[in-house]
């Protein structure tokens, strides 16, 4: 990993392209056996756990990288959930007051067979909970997510944070016309 640290933000784009595929059932079974393992390091804060992003969403295309949601309260030690992810092989890529991230299964030579990006946020900010489910619910707005990833691949395919940008106002749209639902 120490050979991850050293490269520079283009050298870890060119390793770990974007890469779109097909659904795959096998996600969910990831999932679920990744979030019984979160779920007992971080017994002790009580997490709320969900699979969120393009794999929790059965028919569209999507990076096979499993995103999970681990909400768990603001009075927690979050240091002491930071150790303990990285004694546990994850690795911290970024750290706010409220948020941490973590990502696991990325070695030196490319993507491992599974590949996960931990999302640590404080209870109740899970804004991605909402946009997985409008995508669940709503299969024509998923064809047009799914659409909007496979024009932007040719771009941004060694660039995740242009990639990521790209799609925001998407994101924003389908968020606001899902509250607007809720008035």
């Amino acid at each position: 990993m120490d050979k991850l640290k050293d490269m520079s933000l283009e050298e870890l784009w060119e390793l770990f392209p974007i890469i779109l595929s097909p659904h795959s059932p096998e996600w969910k079974t990831w999932a679920d056996n990744e979030i019984q393992s979160l779920s007992s390091l971080l017994a002790h804060y009580t997490p709320v756990i969900n699979h969120i992003g393009s794999t929790a969403v059965p028919g569209i295309m999507a990076k096979p990288i499993v995103d999970i949601l681990v909400e768990i309260s603001s009075d927690c030690d979050w240091h002491e959930v930071k150790n303990i992810l990285e004694e546990s092989g994850y690795i911290c890529m970024s750290e706010s007051a409220n948020r941490m991230s973590f990502n696991k299964g990325y070695t030196p030579s490319g993507y491992a067979a599974r590949v996960f990006h931990i999302h640590i946020h404080v209870l109740g900010d899970n804004d991605e909970i909402y946009f997985r489910d409008c995508l669940r619910r709503n299969p024509i707005v998923a064809k047009e997510y799914e659409t909007l990833k496979l024009s932007l691949l040719p771009k941004y395919r060694n660039n995740r944070d242009g990639y990521t940008e790209a799609k925001t106002d998407f994101i924003k749209t389908v968020m606001a016309s899902k509250i607007d639902q809720l008035d």
